[in-house]
């Protein structure tokens, strides 16, 4: 008999009236894929952490989505946090939260997987399972409760976290959540703890209740060992090797609303050929690996039939570094152009955008165009490795305003290792260039939409082991890129990240297993959506640290010995630690690495021989 949600019939007619947005709740959507619980064997919901527009927009739940539902038996369905008028609705009337396609309680699924895209989630993560009328840690769970499993690009540090999981994926989950259907299936009515041991086996699958972790006097960690001998001394991330093989979708859910990726999610590669030592997905999604232009074409032509959307984003961390990126953008704007389907590419290296790829990206309609030349100066440029001169980045400039754009986004980061004023000074004299180049070229209604985000550090990055400014460096700073604009300030449109945001993460991102107490106690002084900023309280945050009795700037500022034990150790996301410390070296001598090019000088970092 399965499990039905109180007074079902009256909760949707009547409840679902009184709150915003009712559709985020109802399924039934285009495209769904709903199976009778009766005529399956194992059942997965997919969860995340935030509001349906935020999940629905999320490719890893669409691309496993698909792989789950057509493996026989195997039912998985959607469930996201609502917003908290309809949260505050359910707790009233103790409406346990829900799937989307059967309107089933979470409570009563075998599995429970939760893609954690950022740390600003992880009190959502409460959210979601007190919603759920799930215990939040997994030491309190009996076995009748759903193996609450994690994955995503913030369990490459999932200690902060742990103690709410029974396991996490490490990596890619095209075939390893496969792996684990395949156990929890074969052991379901055993005992979770026999069952978390055979998942211990599936290479990637991490069991935080097998591994003890020590601290020093001052707070270090001291030690990270097994408690279980079926628990590897360190966990390596999945990956997939063949992505061009790999299943992806040809018909995604289409929303009755819309949501913040509107559009046909296209991959066209995975990974990152630069190394910037910044950047964590580079790292941690190495290698490069790139989908045929002639599977594009298929999947394109496929994903506009099932869905009817009328705009195809190329996504990648660099699009236009796909080998054949201009062959795809011509074959797809020629092909679709009839169609009135637009082309976008949602990420853009200033140093491969090209004329040919500007013409073509604007046969239907002009998307905006987005580049990160990330510092204000060359010097700083080498530290971090983005290997982009100021030369560049205006030549690029002049191809976008002569290619018929008036408006470019440009992001920069402040509060990067060794950064001087004059970098901060370099962000507002590059900007103030790009303008006298655009109004050269297009007159005076050009502008520049300036993005602004303080710097943190990240775990398995060559930056990892490096302190975070403090909220009054980052004011500082801010006030002085501000500064340095000229008389044309009318013409920027400038945006900043919220410094005690880019705190906590920093926090969260870098921390160790007493912050689930942090977390613990955020959540139950009202904290929760903290990516939203009307809902973010660092006041909350900083009483949860003293209540707890931990100091909160030692996560974020405090420099990292490169000797000392990380909290993430443990976790390989195949990157060698020895390679980090030969980019953090080299970033002291501003020494720029080649990009990781297949066939061609290998900078050894370990992942392909992983």
């Amino acid at each position: 008999m399965v499990e039905k949600i109180p007074d079902q019939e009256n909760f949707f007619k009547n409840e679902l009236l009184k709150i915003t947005k009712p559709a985020r709740y109802i399924g039934e959507e285009w495209n769904i894929l709903v199976k009778n619980p009766s005529q399956t064997t194992c059942s997965v919901v997919l969860g995340f952490p935030d509001i349906y527009e935020i999940g629905m927009s999320h490719l890893g739940l669409k691309i496993l989505y698909q792989i789950l539902n057509d493996l026989p038996g195997v039912r998985a369905e959607r469930a996201f946090v609502p917003w908290p008028d309809l949260g505050k609705l359910m707790k009233e009337k103790s409406i346990p939260l829900f799937s989307l396609e059967n309107k089933i309680p979470i409570r009563s699924f075998d599995i429970v997987g939760l893609s954690l895209q950022t740390e600003m989630n992880f009190t959502n993560i409460l959210y979601f399972l007190d919603l759920s009328q799930i215990p939040f840690r997994s030491s309190e769970r009996e076995d009748d409760f759903p193996i609450i499993i994690g994955g995503g690009a913030s369990t490459c540090n999932p200690e902060p976290i742990s103690d709410f999981f029974d396991a996490f994926l490490i990596g890619e989950g095209e075939e390893a959540f496969v792996e684990i259907i395949q156990i929890v299936s074969a052991m379901k009515g055993q005992r979770k703890g026999d069952i978390l041991s055979e998942l211990a086996k599936v290479v990637g699958v991490y069991i935080p209740s097998f591994y003890q972790v020590g601290y020093s006097k001052n707070g270090i960690v001291s030690k990270i060992q097994t408690m279980n001998k079926r628990a590897f001394p360190q966990i390596q991330r999945r990956w997939l090797k063949d992505l061009d093989n790999a299943l992806y979708p040809e018909a995604i859910p289409v929303p009755y609303i819309s949501i913040v990726h509107d559009r046909i999610p296209l991959e066209i590669s995975r990974g990152c050929t630069r190394g910037c030592r910044f950047c964590q997905a580079g790292m941690i999604y190495r290698p490069h690996r790139e989908r045929s232009p002639e599977n594009i074409v298929h999947l394109a032509e496929k994903l506009v039939a099932s869905t009817g959307y009328e705009e195809i984003s190329l996504l990648s961390l660099s699009s236009t570094d796909h080998s054949r990126i201009e062959e795809i953008i011509s074959n797809l704007s020629r092909r679709f152009e009839a169609k009135n389907v637009n082309i976008s590419l949602p990420s853009i290296r200033m140093d491969t955008f090209s004329v040919q790829i500007a013409q073509n990206l604007k046969r239907v309609r002009k998307s905006g165009l987005t580049f990160a030349p990330e510092a204000g100066t060359d010097r700083l440029r080498r530290i971090i490795n983005k290997g982009l001169t100021d030369q560049e980045i205006f030549s690029t400039l002049e191809k976008v305003f002569e290619g018929g754009w008036d408006d470019v986004k440009l992001y920069f980061m402040f509060g990067l290792p060794d950064e001087k004023e004059s970098d901060l000074i370099g962000i507002s004299q590059l900007v103030n260039e790009g303008l006298q180049i655009g109004k050269k070229i297009r007159g005076k209604r050009v502008s520049i939409h300036l993005n602004l985000s303080a710097f943190v550090p990240k775990p398995h990055t060559p930056f990892q082991w490096m302190g975070q400014n403090s909220l009054e460096e980052f004011e500082e700073k801010i006030q002085r890129i501000k500064a340095g604009f000229s008389r044309d300030r009318r013409l920027i449109r400038m945006n900043w990240s919220d410094f005690k945001e880019s705190t906590l993460e920093a926090v969260l991102s870098r921390g160790d297993r007493r912050l689930s107490r942090v977390i613990e106690k955020a959540y139950h002084l009202g904290q929760i959506m903290d990516g939203w900023r009307e809902f973010f309280s660092f006041e909350r945050w900083k009483l949860a640290f003293e209540e707890v009795g931990l100091d909160y700037h030692f996560y974020s500022e405090r420099w990292r010995d490169p000797k000392e034990i990380l909290p993430w150790d443990h976790i390989s996301s195949g990157v060698k630690k020895e390679y980090l410390l030969k980019e953090l070296e080299k970033s002291r001598r501003q020494e720029v690495t080649p990009r990781c090019i297949h066939f061609q000088e290998c900078m050894s970092c370990g992942v392909c021989s992983s």
